[in-house]
């Protein structure tokens, strides 16, 4: 899986728009890729070209993949990671440095955004609520920077070899 965040080219956001099934907004960087090439993650800045204020700055584009978390927020995973924090002080630790890399990322674009200040995603620091947000920020920011991100993608299935993406072309389809 490729992590090297990146300036999306026209190709990269029609593949997003195909993953989404909209035309993708503000996509500042492709945080990581799919094993087929495609975008998985792109960054986002925390306000919007239209004035909106966004706090997602990870966000998992890719179907396959945002389909397998899904599946595996059914699992009580969610739950069993939230209770740790109470009874797990390093993990709890880890966490929050993990909320605080996820602002410090974004706030490196130097947009000041007061109505997201101090707010990341996934539920950072004190909950686990999204395994979609942190996920895409263990992917977009490299392994062990979310202890729960990187344990959640560690039992997510191969999504990519299951069938080729719906942003692939047939002639593409191969994971080389």
């Amino acid at each position: 899986m490729s992590t090297e965040s990146k300036q999306p080219t026209p190709a990269d956001l029609e593949a997003i728009k195909l993953q989404l099934g909209r035309t993708p907004r503000d996509v500042h960087a492709i945080a990581a890729r799919c094993p087929c090439g495609k975008p998985a993650v792109v960054e986002t800045p925390p306000r919007l070209s239209d004035g909106t204020p966004f706090p997602t700055f990870y966000y998992a584009t890719c179907p396959r993949l945002t389909a397998a978390i899904s599946t595996l927020e059914t699992t009580g995973m969610m739950a069993e990671m939230e209770a740790r924090l109470t009874s797990d002080a390093e993990v709890a630790g880890q966490y929050a440095a993990a909320h605080d890399d996820y602002l410090a990322a974004r706030a490196a674009l130097g947009m000041d955004v007061p109505e997201v200040e101090g707010i990341t995603a996934g539920g950072m620091p004190k909950r686990v609520k999204c395994l979609h947000s942190l996920v895409a920020h263990s992917l977009g920011a490299g392994p062990g920077v979310n202890p729960f991100g990187d344990e959640a993608l560690a039992a997510l299935p191969q999504w990519w070899l299951a069938d080729p993406c719906p942003a692939q072309s047939s002639d593409e389809s191969e994971v080389k």
